[in-house]
């Protein structure tokens, strides 16, 4: 199993719409590719200046499921994103293998 992590620090002035449109479009348009088993929307329990950080995780199955959503399904749906709270956001991705569940 693969998780596909994404963090997110969005600024405050824009947090409450981002939240919204994370919530109600966003995460389920990922999830509507089919290609990821469950999604988990957390927020970052940290203080940060200007904004506040969440981590969005994807599971999927396989590299293969999550190369075919990076190279198929990601431009758009992170072109949709910026284009939206261009400048508000910073993001970074980071991959993790499941090795073991308890």
């Amino acid at each position: 199993m693969i998780i596909y992590n994404v963090t997110v620090n969005i600024d405050s002035d824009v947090h409450q719409d981002w939240f919204d449109w994370m919530s109600d479009v966003h995460i389920k348009d990922v999830m509507d590719t089919g290609l990821f088993l469950e999604a988990r929307f957390s927020r970052i329990l940290a203080e940060e200046e200007g904004g506040m950080s969440y981590s969005i995780q994807y599971l999927c199955k396989d590299m293969e499921t999550l190369e075919k959503y990076q190279q198929e399904h990601a431009p758009k749906l992170q072109l949709d994103h910026h284009k939206r709270y261009e400048g508000k956001f910073v993001a970074f991705r980071t991959l993790l293998r499941v090795d073991k569940t308890f």
